[in-house]
């Protein structure tokens, strides 16, 4: 079982201003709890014992809030999704891990949690990083400019939109990375979709479909859409 996770919470959320001129986005409560505390919830039942969180707008905030539940990462300077994650692979030691956006909001399907469909999908042999994917149609809070992220090949493999002008699914907000996805990355800031790319051509980046909902929560507007969802 993966025992370890990396939360990605340090930006700014510029989006969500003025909340976030006073509160980190992850902290922004949903249904009276926080959008990070919830994942920290699901990972601590999945039996996730190493939990990491890198902070820096307002990021003494959640060094309050978390504190116990987390190991903290404190970076003096944005680093990306992918410059976050090799900071901190120290702490995240040497075999697979979650890597989780600090703004993801979702709700488990039918039959399992997202994280156990995840889990068992992973092959350590084949895979570099494993995506969590959502019908693009499906995305509770969708944007007109979306335009999807990623196609899903027969075998499982992800092939990324690229010059289309629409992809059937988005990237959303869960994935499980190898360690060995980092080799020869950079020193300065970077994006794992960067990473991502090469797995792919390596015939390595692989996706699960979610059977549940998938909040994009990137303005105030769809903060109030996912609240009368999570209401209902």
């Amino acid at each position: 079982m993966i025992d370890s996770a990396m939360i990605l919470a340090a930006g700014r959320g510029e989006r969500m201003r003025p909340l976030t001129d006073t509160t980190p986005k992850p902290l922004i409560p949903v249904a009276g709890r926080s959008m990070l505390e919830r994942s920290i919830d699901r990972l601590i039942a999945h039996g996730v014992s190493n939990i990491v969180i890198n902070v820096h707008h307002l990021g003494e905030q959640i060094v309050d809030r978390v504190s116990g539940r987390a190991r903290i990462v404190v970076e003096d300077r944005l680093l990306d999704t992918g410059g976050s994650v090799k900071n901190a692979l120290p702490l995240l030691g040497t075999r697979p891990f979650y890597v989780l956006n600090g703004d993801g909001l979702w709700r488990d399907g039918p039959v399992a949690t997202i994280l156990q469909r995840m889990d068992v999908r992973w092959d350590t042999e084949r895979m570099d990083a494993l995506l969590l994917l959502l019908p693009l149609h499906k995305v509770i809070g969708r944007e007109s400019t979306d335009r999807g992220d990623y196609f899903f090949e027969p075998r499982g493999q992800l092939r990324h939109r690229g010059p289309a002008p629409l992809s059937p699914y988005v990237f959303a907000s869960i994935s499980i990375c190898s360690p060995h996805l980092f080799r020869d990355s950079p020193d300065s800031p970077f994006s794992l979709l960067r990473l991502w790319h090469r797995a792919e051509a390596e015939g390595r980046l692989f996706g699960v479909i979610h059977d549940g909902d998938w909040f994009h929560v990137g303005t105030p507007q769809q903060l109030a859409a996912a609240e009368r969802r999570f209401r209902e």
